[in-house]
Parts: structure tokens; sequence; C-alpha cells
């Protein structure tokens, strides 16, 4: 009987090492991500936390859509949203943070109520319901350069407001809508924009939730005479 060979055939290949090359040496090359990862998972894991997720003064800007003389009377609720967006343009001036405004068809539907055509560096006329159609990632790029979180409040919710943000998710920007400082109509109309915007990737925040993330702290120069707006009547007259 013929005892067998215990010394492996030169032909026979071993397992490679993880992380090794063919030659054996350490291999320099990136590891393949896992299943699930994102650059911005990995990037977070190595160089800590992932701002992007909150609202930064730095890189935002505002724009104001549709808050008409001739349409607001018409918004369910139109004090409230009208009190919500003027909060939110004072909250971004008070941050550095530039306001730009559009209205529909002007002629017809009259300038931005309030004060709010004075909050703004810039007014986008326009026809399409959408503002990217009529020239606003072009104004965005000369008002607020590199600026790639665009915050958005107005009116109709469900129709030139819901267009112009996904236009802005669109161009590869981030869109955050401003909930409370948006109307419609109809409510049941609003509600359902939101809801459309939130599972197309659009951030849903509320006015105060905007205006602390641009704070950041108590630390602020603003922040007391943000809180006292903040905490004087919600929904106080218009013509205040």
């Amino acid at each position: 009987m013929t005892t067998p060979d215990p010394t492996p055939s030169p032909t026979t290949s071993e397992a490679p090492v993880p992380g090794a090359s063919s030659t054996g040496a350490p291999s320099t090359d990136a590891p393949a991500p896992l299943r699930g990862e994102t650059r911005a998972s990995r990037r977070a894991a190595t160089s800590g936390p992932d701002r992007s997720q909150r609202l930064v003064a730095e890189n935002s800007v505002v724009v104001l859509v549709d808050l008409q003389e001739r349409l607001m009377p018409a918004i369910h609720d139109d004090a409230a949203v009208r009190q919500r967006a003027r909060l939110l343009a004072h909250g971004a001036q008070e941050s550095g943070v530039p306001v730009v405004g559009t209205e529909q068809n002007p002629d017809k539907l009259g300038p931005l109520v309030d004060a709010l055509p004075e909050s703004c560096v810039r007014v986008l006329p326009k026809m399409h319901f959408g503002a990217c159609e009529d020239g606003l990632l072009e104004l965005l790029d000369d008002v607020a350069p590199g600026r790639d979180q665009v915050v958005l409040a107005g009116t109709e919710a469900h129709v030139c407001l819901m267009q112009t943000a996904l236009g802005v998710l669109e161009s590869g920007r981030q869109a955050w809508v401003v909930s409370d400082a948006c109307g419609s109509r109809d409510p049941r109309d609003a509600h359902a924009a939101m809801a459309r915007l939130s599972f197309s990737g659009v951030r849903v925040v509320t006015t105060e939730m905007a205006v602390f993330e641009w704070l950041h702290t108590c630390e602020h120069p603003s922040f007391r005479a943000m809180s006292r707006q903040i905490k004087e009547p919600r929904f106080p007259s218009i013509d205040s």
C-alpha cells in the first residue's frame, strides 16, 4: 500500500489574503464599499458628523414663492402663512442668508405681500408654475453662488411651490420646504404636497427648525432678538 505524499502539489494555489495584492504585499487600493453603504456614510465614519443633514447658514438661500397680493386672500389660513413667511425672511436676514422671491404672472396677481419685497435681494417674475423653467437656478448662481441648500416657502403648495422645489432637487441642489410657511386654497392639497415632496427627497421642515439651525448656538448675536420674535403671539395681525 502506498503512503500519500503530504507535500502539496506545486500547482495547488492558496486562498488569497484579504487586503493583499497578487504578490502578497499589502494592497494600497481602497476597500470596496459594503452593501448599502453610501459615500456620505463612509465620509461621516472617517471625518466626523455630516452637517448636510442640517441647515447651515453659510450654505443656504431662501426662495419665497408667489406670496402675492391677489393670491393670498384665497389661501387657507393666509394670515398664518404670511406671518411664518415674514418670520422666515427675517430669520434668514439675521443669519446672513440671502432671500429671493418669485411672482407668478405679476400683472394679474400683483407683487409679493407685506414687506417681503424689501427682504429680497432679487424678485423673479415668471409664467411657468415651476420657477426653474424661468431662470431661478441662474438667478441663484448669480446672487448666492455655492449655496446648495435652497429653502423654499410659498403658494400654492401643490402647484408652484412643489414644482419649483422638485426642479431645485433635479438640479442637484438640496431642496428644503418650510411647511408652515406654505399654503393652498384647500388644505388637503397642501398636505398632499408635503407628503409627495418628502417622498421625493425634499426635506420638509418648519420655520423654527430653519431659524434655529441657522443660528446654531445661543451665543449667536441674533439669538435673543429672534427668540423674542418667535415667542410673540404666533399669528399676529399681518398689519403689525
